[in-house]
């Protein structure tokens, strides 16, 4: 019997999701189930640490003020959500990570501001 010569797409195909697993170690970037079972695995991965990202850095962002304003010299406010309670009584609605960079950088202007909310 001849062998036959198969087409060209199902390795094209096969090929494409080699590539995205160049960098798996072992068989998760040579057989191809193990290579797609990896792929979804990865991708859902990336999918649900992306929201993970976005909560993290806005804790990270709260714990900043909240150490720097209880750090604080002056008692302008006792904690963080006495803060946030005060700005948004005063219709004042800032970035918290903006808040948390000034809060590392320049101290004494994020002081400034909770002075003007006080008044």
């Amino acid at each position: 019997m001849t062998r036959i010569i198969r087409g060209y797409i199902a390795r094209r195909r096969r090929k494409k999701i080699r590539l995205f697993a160049a960098s798996f170690r072992g068989t998760h970037s040579r057989l191809t189930r193990t290579i797609t079972q990896q792929k979804i695995r990865a991708l859902l991965s990336a999918h649900r640490d992306r929201d993970k990202q976005k909560r993290n850095f806005r804790r990270l962002w709260i714990l900043r003020l909240n150490a720097v304003i209880r750090g604080n010299r002056v008692r302008v406010s006792q904690s963080y959500s006495k803060l946030i309670h005060d700005l948004q009584k005063k219709q004042l609605f800032l970035n918290r990570k903006i808040m948390a960079q000034i809060a590392i950088s320049n101290r004494n202007c994020l002081y400034i501001i909770f002075n003007e909310i006080m008044k």
